[in-house]
């Protein structure tokens, strides 16, 4: 859907959001059920589609006066970029993170989703399956940090590969519906 806004036509930046969000999210998701290595590969997505194009339609989001795309794709845009800075610690003389630390990291994001969620109670059953799924997924590789327990991360992996996979699904089902000018996939 396209929104009017001071003479400029915009297109609707939700896709895009969903489309990085849920490949990359399936991506690392992969990594953290032990299906593949963390490599360039994740990290790359990780840089551009998961944080770019992410952020891209959260400022987008800001023009069509959507608080909660703009803060959610912003947000989780921005956490694609410290995820990575963590991964590569670029800053000498800065310990990296210890388990410890990323479990509070991953903790806080889960609170910050958990209650997003709650605003997805107001939209549709999609983003409410996303918002979901994603909590559980931080909740369960922050337990998984905090008692060192590999099996549970790997659980979080699974839980990962399907909320990235409900992201995904949304942001096609939002396009297709568009280009159909009628409702195709459900939400």
């Amino acid at each position: 859907m396209n929104t009017q806004k001071n003479g400029l036509t915009i297109a609707n930046p939700s896709p895009l959001g969903l489309l990085g969000f849920g490949m990359t999210t399936l991506l690392l998701n992969l990594h953290n059920a032990d299906i593949i290595p963390l490599s360039i590969v994740i990290v790359a997505m990780g840089f551009a589609l998961g944080g770019a194009a992410q952020i891209i339609a959260g400022i987008m989001e800001f023009f069509k006066n959507n608080t909660f795309g703009a803060t959610a794709f912003t947000a989780y845009g921005f956490f694609w970029w410290s995820l990575i800075v963590i991964w590569i610690n670029p800053f000498a003389g800065i310990q990296p993170a210890d388990a410890i630390s990323m479990g509070w990291y991953l903790l806080v994001w889960g609170i910050f989703t958990l209650l997003m969620f709650v605003g997805t109670l107001r939209l549709n059953k999609g983003l409410q399956v996303v918002f979901l799924s994603l909590a559980a997924l931080f909740f369960l590789l922050a337990a998984g940090d905090f008692t060192g327990n590999a099996a549970i991360s790997r659980v979080g992996g699974w839980v990962g590969i399907f909320c990235g996979s409900a992201a995904i699904y949304c942001s096609l089902a939002q396009v297709i519906n568009e280009v159909y000018g009628e409702k195709k996939l459900p939400l």
